[in-house]
């Protein structure tokens, strides 16, 4: 997982094992917080990597541009990955561009949110939902 320095901008490579601690800049050495924000998933490889080594849970959010309910779950989703600093990751799956990763979940419909915890599937939710209730289903894994 990449993350980016608020100092000095660059981007540093954390194992995904370390995705809920504190990192150091390679560059200028400032603390990079555990990550508070919603991490978009670029490839299989690195969702896969993620879901496999993280030891904390990992609150899934499929979704979709198009989708109305995805955009209005974006605040949601973005102040639950807030709260959950630490305690889980909260990653983005664009079902168009992972179509692959969508299917290996069964996900019909969007938005749909799934909590994987040790590489399986700890709990699941669909459709649209206010951060409290994501924050209980990541609680309930």
């Amino acid at each position: 997982m990449n993350r980016t320095c608020p100092t000095c901008g660059a981007t540093n490579r954390v194992p995904a094992r370390r995705v809920a601690d504190e990192a150091r800049c390679g560059r200028c050495k400032t603390a990079l917080p555990a990550a508070s924000s919603t991490i978009k998933i670029a490839d299989a490889t690195s969702f896969d990597e993620l879901v496999r080594e993280a030891p904390v849970p990992i609150l899934v959010d499929f979704s979709a541009a198009w989708c109305g309910p995805c955009r209005m779950a974006a605040p949601e989703v973005a102040r639950a990955a807030g709260q959950l600093a630490g305690r889980a990751a909260v990653v983005e799956v664009d079902i168009d561009r992972l179509p692959a990763i969508a299917s290996r979940y069964g996900i019909t419909s969007v938005p749909t949110f799934v909590v994987v915890r040790g590489g399986r599937v700890a709990a699941q939710k669909l459709g649209l939902a206010r951060s409290d209730e994501l924050l209980r289903l990541v609680a309930a894994a």
